[in-house]
């Protein structure tokens, strides 16, 4: 599943071609990939033609774009177009729908503001990502503390309203708003393993499995490891360590294992010969030489080095 970094580099290279980009046409090739839009696809294609892109705004793994208002209402617009890759999902820039391939689910044709033409390709393998129009509200922070005018609502906005698909989920670490010592509270006051408490989107969103082992590696914590357990200077190291695994992820353009991922482009990135625990049970860790190992975690997997994320002790009483 593309996560935080992957969906970055997305909303990056949409960027340049949506701000001030009115969309044309809209065709609907599978009415599943529209499974979070309230109505028939009929009513998407009819709600979108015709309106104006503002710029990509991204929270965790969900991107939207704001709207203009209708031609026949006024002034701004209070609706966003909210996409999410899932497990599979593509967001392609291209000439005409033929490039796209078998499956090309939703397309968007779009007029620049100088005169020029791309259309936006939503491909999908598993159909479990999606596209939908959805008003947009006040954003509230991570500990549910009422909305903040004025702040940005995601990463690349302005404006402090945000999706109301969205608004359950906290704000993520690359988003300059968050503020790491209420996370940092925040994580210790939960009594779960570390890993679990780190995957929880209400909490700080955008990470998943393969960055959380990442940072847990590099913070030479099991994942297992009580997150209420850690002292407020050890969290606040843990959240630096995911804010560097993201940026470091974000250099190489993301993780793809396979062609699932890709960028804007159709370039896979590169991070993934990087990683120096997900997915790499059976070789040497890089520290101590102990063979990373993989064990089962909430119906997926986690790896660890076993020496240098030793598994946590039990108290007594």
């Amino acid at each position: 599943m593309p996560e935080l970094p992957e969906v970055e580099v997305v909303r990056r290279g949409i960027e340049p071609y949506s701000t001030g980009w009115l969309v044309e046409r809209v065709q609907v090739f599978d009415p599943r990939a529209l499974k979070r839009h309230e109505g028939p696809a009929e009513d998407f294609i009819h709600r979108l033609t015709g309106r104006v892109l503002g710029g990509a705004v991204r929270r965790g793994k969900f991107l939207w774009l704001p709207l203009s208002a209708p031609a026949d209402e006024s002034p701004a617009g209070d609706e966003a177009l909210v996409c999410h890759l899932g497990m599979s999902g593509q967001v392609l820039l291209g000439e005409h729908t033929e490039q796209f391939g078998p499956l090309l689910r939703v397309a968007l044709e779009l007029r620049g503001p100088a005169g020029e033409a791309i259309t936006w390709g939503f491909v999908d393998q598993r159909l479990f990502g999606s596209l939908a129009i959805d008003r947009l509200v006040e954003a509230s922070d991570t500990r549910r503390r009422p909305p903040q005018p004025g702040v940005p609502a995601g990463c690349g906005g302005t404006d402090s309203r945000l999706p109301a698909s969205v608004w359950h989920i906290g704000r993520d670490l690359l988003d300059p708003a968050v503020d790491d010592a209420v996370l940092a509270r925040a994580i210790r006051g939960k009594s779960s393993g570390i890993k679990r408490v780190l995957l929880d989107q209400r909490l700080t969103s955008g990470v998943g499995n393969i960055y959380a082992d990442e940072a847990l590696y590099r913070a030479r914590l099991h994942y297992d490891y009580p997150a209420s357990r850690l002292s407020h200077a050890r969290a606040m190291e843990l959240l630096g360590h995911v804010r560097q695994v993201f940026h470091d992820a974000l250099a190489e353009g993301g993780t793809s294992f396979d062609w699932q991922y890709v960028n804007v482009n159709g370039q896979s990135g590169y991070f993934s010969q990087s990683l120096s625990a997900y997915g790499q049970d059976g070789t040497s860790c890089g520290r101590c030489g102990r063979t990373i190992v993989r064990e089962p975690f909430m119906n997926r997997s986690s790896f660890r080095c076993p020496r240098c994320q030793p598994t946590p002790r039990k108290r007594v009483g």
